[in-house]
């Protein structure tokens, strides 16, 4: 490294002499040279060479005369250097930096504690933007279409006064009948079955959070530890990404190899021993899927996998207190020979002379270690890893090197894969929320005031006023109620053959992969580069009470809908695609329910009838001013309101054409508090209009006003909407034409209104 930093200094300033060193104790020499020199010396030393009045650099020495060599390097008035800077804040450290009598410090650090004076800041979004890192993508690998386990997850065990809680990751049902992660806050007594609103998980009640054992137990005698997960194919899941991190190596090696680049590959562990034993999974698992991919790819068929695989653990560096790079020691070779060429010889390990590309970890991040050509990292670690995910993947964001060191600025070249043991969003929204945590919302410094200031758009009561308008209220307002009329057999006819013809796959492992981007929000997203693949499946879940499951997914999903037990236990009967209730019924009762509830909100929006009430919308109910942003506004002359806000392009059009055209009166962007109930949710119409009735010759022919409905669409076919949309616009339909004697209808422009 000091070989680089020296060559980097001579191409900056004209081949300046240049010397660089380690402070070594034993070699004073160096510190007389270095206050002597009229050239650039760089000493590298450890702030515990120099903190404490024992120190060999505060003694008075022959070997210098009798001088002191820290007074030597005091009257130099050296310029420090110092690599992270937070870890000096102490006030014995801060006191031995001053010793130094410096001219002056540069402190770098992405995670200062304290700023002093800030020169320059270069956040990771901006870092991100300037390709001065590797781009990098996420490859998620996740256990789906397992919804018959009951998931769970301990993420952490806190304590604070006189309460213990603990933070459990649950599979909790959405009410689009999907089931998603989430993490819940639980304390003693708590129900998993309440904060996830499913039945599988009777039986976990909190029982007992122990702190010191790091373990919650549950009324169901089942112990989770901190990290540990429940109901997870760990080991499907590990074999997955392993696989799936060698298919990348060997086919970014084969890529990059006429450039020069040799890729490496880097493992983030669970547990030291699941790799280190002979028989530890991971290793197992790697063997195994190399042996296996070698043979699609030549150039690593007479590779052994043994010898492309290298380690190094932290807390195994020292064993029965003897320092593992200690030669001398008798500890093995072979560890030893990691550690020097992992932590050591960086340059040999880019050598495609090395025949080590897979290296596996644990916490090597104590060591700072990082290595610009690792492309691709697989995170095999439980979530209670001291690790971040920022801090993960710095371990390979720096910009990757060739054979002769040079740096590579290639945008194509410089992706990181990150193959994660969870969904690319949430490993994104969590890198996300790390960033901001260490950074601010933003990464950089307040910004000036927004362009997009907030405008209003201001009530003209003067316009509620005039006849026109009130005529046109007077038919809109009247509120309705509906009725709708079933025929279980019909229903029956229609919904069984969709269910026969389902395809139920059993639990499989998925692989995502996606890139990250940031946008100009300084928000990280992603963008999907592959669609999803299995890879293998699990053991067999226990069966759950079929029609049970059915009747919680249909009351609970949106909308609710009820069928009798009698109804759903008859659909199952009829099917002949029991199979697929068997291999995975909470899949096939999630398929199920959704071709029951699409064909029966059709029966009920073909049947429905509308009648009204005794209430009706007041003209009270308009506010004297709405909020909005002012690029999402068009100043009218022709509404209520002085500006209309819309919220889409199409929307904006129509609006500027309704205030060209001389036949309209008067029109209303319908509020939102103003909606028609239906079967499938509240329904809110686009607009309110009123117009003359003109020939063609554009002269009024003397008729009553026309007083209108119109919702706005991007085509009038309406099999060409989304289903939902249908439906809404066929009870629109119903409401306004058949039993308020209102003109409705979908247009995709003004020119279509008459």
């Amino acid at each position: 490294m000091l070989a680089i930093t020296k060559k980097h200094f001579q191409e900056l300033y004209g081949n300046l002499s240049c010397r660089s060193y380690i402070y070594d104790s034993a070699n004073l020499s160096q510190v007389r040279q270095f206050a002597l020199s009229d050239s650039v010396e760089l000493m590298v030393m450890t702030i515990d060479s120099f903190n404490r009045a024992a120190n060999v650099i505060r003694q008075s020495t022959d070997r210098l005369q009798g001088e002191t060599p820290i007074h030597l390097i005091q009257a130099t008035r050296p310029i420090l250097i110092l690599d992270e800077p937070q870890n000096m804040e102490s006030e014995l450290r801060i006191k031995a930096l001053a010793a130094l009598d410096p001219l002056l410090a540069l402190r770098y650090s992405a995670t200062h504690k304290n700023p002093y004076n800030l020169v320059y800041r270069l956040t990771p979004y901006d870092a991100y933007r300037q390709g001065l890192v590797k781009r990098i993508e996420i490859a998620g690998i996740t256990k789906d279409e397992d919804a018959n386990r009951a998931f769970l997850r301990l993420d952490e065990i806190k304590t604070q006064k006189n309460t213990v809680t603990a933070k459990i990751a649950v599979h909790q049902l959405l009410r689009t009948g999907a089931i998603k992660e989430k993490v819940v806050t639980v304390k003693p007594g708590d129900s998993l079955r309440d904060k996830a609103d499913r039945p599988e998980y009777d039986g976990f009640e909190i029982d007992e959070i122990n702190p010191g054992g790091g373990f919650v137990r549950f009324a169901n005698n089942v112990e989770l530890s901190v990290g540990d997960a429940r109901g997870a194919d760990k080991d499907a899941v590990f074999a997955s990404q392993i696989r799936y991190t060698i298919e990348e190596h060997f086919r970014k090696q084969a890529k990059l190899k006429d450039r020069g680049i040799k890729v490496l590959s880097l493992f983030f562990i669970d547990r030291v021993d699941n790799y280190a034993q002979e028989d530890g999974i991971i290793r197992r698992l790697f063997n195994q899927a190399f042996d296996d991919l070698k043979q699609q790819h030549p150039e690593w068929r007479d590779r052994d996998s043994e010898t492309v695989q290298a380690a190094y653990f932290a807390e195994r560096r020292r064993r029965d207190g003897v320092d593992l790079i200690d030669s001398s020691s008798g500890v093995a070779e072979a560890d030893i020979a990691a550690y020097d060429l992992i932590m050591k010889a960086k340059e040999r390990l880019l050598s495609f002379d090395e025949p080590v590309s897979f290296i596996f970890s644990h916490s090597a991040l104590r060591e700072g270690w990082d290595n610009p050509n690792v492309f691709q990292i697989c995170t095999l670690n439980q979530s209670r890893s001291e690790m971040k995910k920022r801090q993960e993947i710095g371990r390979g964001v720096r910009l990757s090197v060739d054979q002769h060191g040079g740096r590579v600025h290639d945008g194509q070249v410089n992706v990181l894969t990150v193959v994660a043991n969870q969904s690319y969003e949430r490993y994104v929204a969590g890198l996300q929320s790390e960033i901001e945590e260490d950074f601010g919302a933003s990464g950089l410094p307040p910004k000036p005031a927004n362009a997009r200031l907030r405008g209003r758009a201001v009530l003209r009561k003067e316009y509620t006023l005039k006849p026109e308008f009130q005529e046109l209220w007077e038919r809109i307002k009247q509120r309705t109620r509906y009725l709708v009329n079933v025929e279980t057999e019909a229903l029956l006819d229609q919904v069984v053959p969709l269910i026969d013809a389902l395809t139920v796959r059993p639990p499989q492992v998925s692989v995502t992969k996606g890139v990250v981007v940031v946008d100009d929000d300084d928000r990280l997203g992603v963008v999907q580069l592959t669609p999803k693949k299995t890879a293998g499946g699990g053991e067999p879940a226990p069966l759950p009470n079929l029609v049970d499951l059915m009747m919680h997914l249909m009351e609970y999903t949106t909308p609710p809908v009820r069928l009798t037990r009698r109804t759903l236990l008859e659909i199952y009967r009829r099917t002949s695609n029991k199979d697929a209730a068997l291999a995975n019924p909470h899949e096939f009762a999630t398929q199920a329910v959704r071709v029951i509830k699409e064909k029966l909100a059709d029966h009920l929006v073909e049947g429905i009838e509308y009648q009204r009430i005794n209430e009706w919308y007041e003209m009270a109910q308009f506010q004297g001013e709405v909020g909005g942003w002012l690029d999402k506004m068009v100043p009218t002359v022709r509404s209520p309101y002085d500006h209309v806000v819309f919220e889409s392009d199409p929307e904006r059009r129509f609006v500027e054409d309704l205030e060209r055209l001389d036949y309209v009166r008067m029109y209303l962007k319908l509020p939102d508090w103003f909606t028609v109930p239906t079967p499938i949710g509240e329904y809110n119409p686009d607009w309110a209009i009123v117009m003359e009735d003109r020939d063609d010759h554009g002269d009024s022919v003397g008729r009553p006003l026309l007083y209108l409905v119109r919702e706005t669409k991007s085509t009038t076919l309406l099999s060409k909407l989304w289903s939902d949309e249908r439906r809404k616009i066929s009870c629109g339909q119903h409401h306004f034409n058949q039993t308020l004697g209102v003109d409705y209808r979908v247009v995709t422009n003004a020119a279509e209104l008459p």
